[in-house]
């Protein structure tokens, strides 16, 4: 299958918000909420995806002739490439029932880590869809980030005890979900966490940790002060709050201010091998990639997974030839136009 078979056949199963655009801009779900659309105005997601293509490249063929080199080291592990699944909660709720948490997290951690890369997966309101998905990465060595919501205390950290025992490879909290009506309503001490209350979290925990929805330098500097091993620059597809910068705004100031402190990863409307040039350019370290990759499977599973994968790989591969770029190494900021 090519990718335009691909998202043929996910538009005969995915919705009836998400319609497998031909490019995932954020404009035809837009205030589908619930949905993958984005909170009112409903702009976010589209404005994710236009400021990434706002940005050109400088072209410098004028280099040694070899096959970039994509790969890419993360807590100490090679992966082959720098590009990581975004973590998607509510599955049938949002893109419709072939698939649900479950199923979903399920093919997604084993389709990531036979390609050479890494799932980050969701967390909700039902503590097994956690279970399952750390049960899911023993049998591929632990590989995998589970990606809990900003309980309170108590419930984080029997979240933690789970992915200690067990040896996971990295856990993250999407802080940027501090929001949600579901949180809000518990005791206590969900949503929102201080510097203090995060470090805590994060010594609790055997594994690397991320903290998700970093979208200020102060906010980097803050995740730095509580030990976190990597950052993802990330506004939750403006699905939880509407009216703010796209990802490729801020990202140039968050890496001035923490480059070399942490990784730092971004997430938000990359939709292509360029995409993630641009993003390397402008300081980050890797990124996550979310609903593409959903659509891709929901139109033929791991089949659909590998295809967009090898697409974006291939994406990115071809621009580091034009730009002169060997390895990620390479792709600094003067590869970036600045008119």
């Amino acid at each position: 299958m090519n990718y335009n078979e691909v998202l043929a056949a996910a538009r005969d199963c995915v919705g009836p918000y998400c319609k497998a655009c031909p490019v995932c801009n954020g404009r035809a779900c837009a205030n589908a909420m619930p949905g993958p659309g984005s909170k009112a105005p409903g702009n976010v997601a589209a404005r994710n995806y236009d400021k990434w293509q706002e940005i050109c490249v400088n072209m410098d063929t004028l280099c040694p002739n070899s096959d970039p080199d994509v790969s890419f080291e993360l807590f100490g592990r090679k992966f082959s490439a720098p590009i990581f699944m975004a973590p998607l909660g509510a599955i049938d709720m949002h893109y419709g029932p072939k698939y649900n948490d479950f199923a979903y997290n399920s093919l997604l951690i084993k389709a990531a880590y036979d390609y050479g890369v890494l799932a980050l997966t969701g967390d909700g309101v039902n503590p097994e869809i956690m279970k399952s998905a750390v049960q899911d990465m023993i049998q591929v060595e632990g590989v995998g980030m589970p990606t809990i919501k900003p309980w309170n205390k108590e419930a984080v950290f029997e979240k933690l005890d789970i992915l200690n025992e067990n040896h996971i490879f990295a856990a993250a909290m999407d802080v940027d979900g501090a929001g949600l009506p579901f949180l809000k309503a518990m005791n206590p001490n969900a949503g929102s966490k201080s510097v203090a209350e995060m470090r805590e979290i994060i010594e609790y925990a055997d594994m690397p940790f991320v903290i998700k929805g970093i979208m200020t330098p102060a906010g980097a500097q803050k995740a730095v002060d509580a030990g976190a091993a990597a950052i993802v620059v990330s506004n939750h597809g403006g699905r939880v709050q509407g009216g703010v910068p796209s990802t490729a705004e801020v990202l140039p100031s968050i890496a001035a201010q923490v480059k070399g402190k942490l990784t730092i990863l971004v997430d938000g409307g990359i939709r292509s091998g360029l995409d993630i040039f641009r993003a390397l350019a402008l300081g980050a370290d890797g990124v996550l990639i979310g609903r593409p990759v959903l659509t891709a499977i929901y139109g033929a599973g791991v089949e659909g997974y590998r295809v967009y994968m090898d697409k974006i790989v291939a994406e990115l591969k071809s621009t580091m030839t034009m730009c002169g770029a060997a390895t990620l190494k390479d792709i600094t900021a003067d590869k970036i136009w600045k008119g």
